[in-house]
């Protein structure tokens, strides 16, 4: 013979029970539960807001003398240096990197966005 299994949730603090419908007791219509108190997860602490960018420097030291042309120059200093050169592998272009505090040489591609810039600006 079949038996009907009933989810007992009424338990305190052990979990619910599967109880078979015979001993399940019927709850009374008039009975209130106790309110159920969920706490608040807890709030994350805002991170911090990140340093102000610091405006780029750049170097641009001639290939063939080691002259430098341009020393800790702004992008409008460094764009005005670059106009008096012939091609683009004639100088070695640096930016200071502010997090290694040190020279970091551009990459060609980088370098060929300056020189389009100054044709542009021109």
């Amino acid at each position: 013979m079949r038996k009907t299994w009933v989810l007992d949730t009424e338990t305190k603090g052990t979990g619910a029970n599967v109880r078979p419908l015979e001993e399940a007791q019927p709850r009374p219509k008039d009975a209130k539960r106790e309110p159920i108190f969920v706490p608040p997860k807890p709030r994350r602490p805002e991170p911090p807001p990140p340093a102000p960018r610091q405006p780029p420097r750049f170097r641009v030291v001639d290939v063939m003398t080691g002259q430098t042309l341009a020393d800790d120059a702004d992008g409008r200093a460094t764009l005005a240096a670059l106009r008096g050169v012939r091609s683009v592998v004639d100088v070695r272009v640096s930016r200071w990197d502010h997090e290694g505090e040190r020279w970091r040489v551009l990459t060609l591609g980088e370098q060929r966005a300056l020189w389009d810039l100054r044709d542009r600006a021109t």
